[in-house]
């Protein structure tokens, strides 16, 4: 009977042989031919490394030289010689032991040193304690956290926001947490440190437009679109994305929305717009730029802003429409992974708010302020004015380099230091120059109430970054796969000749200074300027 079964099943086995098809026994004969040769083949053995002598090692050891931990850093290092504070950074401040008029914060609306503001943030310290040591998703979400979030989407129109614990994080996060490899990002090329942070993180393909040129986007979109018709199924995946700020931080400059909300509808892309600057100082109740043109806010995709400006507190913040927010919730950085905001930083910005809502009357002041300084130091010798007269931040530039960046910098630490001596506190420009490439030259800030040193990244040198990390051919200005890689590629101060070179002093201004402290601030550095710089 067994005999009988194997019979059976031999037959079986001849008569599938027969049938198969004549592929499937050729893939089957290479396959048995390649395992007779590998059970056949011949093994090699790696060649043994010889060892080294004594003498030869101790030689290897004497030629070593090990690299430093750090680089090294000259004495008089900005990082190394920094002003101390005493106090509040308010309308007066304290510095290294002499009192000037504060020049070097960006308190826009004068509320770090608010009565009302420190006694909301008091009543919080004593109710939740300092801080909140969890993420928003792990025991970090406290009930002024979620009523910061209503008053903030009710005070901008929209429908939901979002709190991060960090400004610069805000915008860094929210970038990458939409914008993946492979889809499209417009950005212009004045575009702050936290956005080029963002978009190095996104892993897109990024495209520079010039600074504020509606014709260069618009060209950067129609070429886009016509790759797009050469490969319409990856254009149906992939997402086109224009990110600009309201006020632009390097160049105190208003971005021409009205254009760009048109663009965006024409070209199909989405907006994201970064109100650090304009939050709080744009438009008539402070919402900005959306407000100070009159545009719809369900037209920007998504706004950002920092509450380190305007609303004097610690954070950032965006809003837009409840299914963009409530991503963020789960795929931002900053909000996922850091710990939430301490409980007395989110009423501090409650009050804040509430004092904006309940005196709209400081934004036209503001603006009024911001007019006179900039009419005032007009016609500096050696300097001339760079931005908006409504920006609260705007430039004083150098007219013309003397051709060394550190020269450059000690004329402008000297214009610093004099001001100083004159009790007028400004301060210098600061770079991090192992992270932040094609640096501009060294700039000065002035701030008329501007609440702490940022560091940011200067851009106005894109085109030399953009020259150096083209691909090979590429016809428009699509960054290399790899935008991080790419960007550290390249040396530091790198910039291209007649573009950026110039130094400046950032002055921005506020609603605390007087008119009489505003006319001798530009006298003062007027008169530093020209014994300096002639």
């Amino acid at each position: 009977m067994a005999t009988a079964t194997e019979q059976w099943v031999l037959v079986e086995m001849v008569q599938a042989l027969y049938e198969a098809p004549a592929y499937h026994l050729i893939l089957e004969g290479i396959l048995i031919l390649w395992i007779i040769r590998l059970l056949f083949s011949k093994t090699y053995k790696l060649q043994e490394r010889s060892d080294l002598t004594v003498k030869e090692k101790e030689e290897l050891i004497e030629e070593w030289q090990p690299e430093p931990l750090v680089p090294p850093v000259p004495k008089d290092h900005p990082a190394l010689n920094y002003n101390i504070v005493s106090g509040p950074p308010s309308h007066k401040t304290v510095v290294n032991g002499k009192e000037c008029i504060n020049f070097a914060s960006f308190n826009f609306l004068g509320l770090l040193d608010n009565p009302r503001v420190k006694a909301a943030a008091l009543a919080s310290l004593k109710k939740y304690g300092v801080g909140t040591c969890g993420p928003r998703g792990f025991y970090g979400t406290f009930d002024v956290h979620l009523d910061l979030e209503d008053r903030l989407a009710k005070f901008m129109k929209t429908e939901e926001a979002i709190i991060y614990s960090y400004g610069f994080a805000t915008i860094a996060s929210a970038i990458p947490a939409y914008s993946k490899r492979g889809d499209i990002v417009f950005v212009d090329r004045a575009a702050c440190f936290a956005i080029q942070k963002g978009l190095q993180a996104s892993r897109s393909d990024i495209k520079l437009f010039k600074h504020n040129d509606m014709a260069d986007l618009e060209r950067l979109l129609k070429e886009q679109e016509i790759e797009d018709q050469k490969n319409p199924r990856k254009a149906r995946v992939t997402r086109r994305f224009i990110v600009v700020e309201g006020l632009y931080m390097n160049t105190g400059t208003i971005c021409p929305l009205p254009e760009l909300v048109k663009l965006k509808y024409k070209y199909k892309a989405r907006i994201f717009l970064e109100e650090s600057l304009s939050f709080g100082v744009l438009g008539e109740h402070g919402r900005g730029v959306t407000e100070h043109y009159g545009i719809n806010i369900d037209d920007i995709d998504l706004i950002s802003a920092n509450m380190e400006n305007a609303l004097a507190s610690i954070g950032g913040f965006c809003c837009g429409r409840s299914f963009v927010i409530d991503h963020q919730r789960l795929s931002g950085q900053g909000y996922c992974f850091s710990a939430s905001l301490p409980p007395l930083l989110a009423a501090a910005a409650i009050e804040a708010l509430n004092i904006m809502e309940e005196n709209p009357g400081i934004f036209a002041v503001l603006k009024e302020k911001c007019g006179q300084i900039h009419k005032a130091l007009q016609g500096i010798s050696g300097l001339k004015v760079v931005g908006e007269s409504l920006s609260p931040a705007f430039h004083l530039q150098l007219e013309e380099s003397t051709g060394s960046r550190e020269q450059d910098v000690r004329l402008l630490q000297e214009i610093v230091d004099q001001c100083m001596n004159r009790s007028i506190a400004l301060t210098q420009a600061r770079y991090l120059e192992k992270e932040e490439k094609c640096l501009p030259p060294p700039r000065v800030f002035s701030g008329l109430e501007t609440s702490r040193f940022i560091w940011e990244y200067r851009v106005q040198a894109a085109e030399e970054l953009e020259r150096r990390v083209l691909r090979p051919g590429a016809k428009s200005g699509r960054l290399q796969e790899s935008p991080l890689g790419s960007l550290n590629a390249l040396p530091a101060h790198s910039a291209r000749p007649g573009f950026g070179r110039s130094l400046c002093i950032r002055v921005v201004v506020t609603v605390e200074q007087t008119e009489e402290e505003l006319e001798r601030a530009a006298s003062t550095i007027k008169e530093v300027a020209q014994a300096v710089l002639l």
